[in-house]
């Protein structure tokens, strides 16, 4: 999942390193956030992103990855942070 997420940065041509990622991950390990989308949005692009002007770029590579994933989830309802801890290192 998040693996996927990586490339998919990648493909709209922003500069995401693998130690980049690498903190992503050790982040959400870390317990950095609550576990809902616009929490893993600001982690992922303070992370990721680099270079304020590739903020544009990240948002729309963003949106297009995960459109329609927030509105599957119930109202109210946040994800177990475990959950998405093991999703995520299924994908290592």
């Amino acid at each position: 999942m998040l693996i996927d997420f990586f490339y998919h940065l990648r493909a709209h041509k922003l500069p995401v390193s693998v130690q980049e990622y690498l903190t992503l991950v050790d982040a959400l390990r870390q317990d950095l956030m609550a576990p809902t989308l616009d929490e893993f949005y600001f982690l992922a692009r303070a992370t990721l992103v680099k270079d304020e002007s590739l903020y544009d770029r990240f948002d729309k590579a963003f949106g297009a990855y995960y459109k329609g994933s927030e509105a599957a989830l119930p109202a109210g309802k946040e994800i177990p942070l475990d959950w998405l801890i093991k999703q995520f290192e299924k994908s290592l």
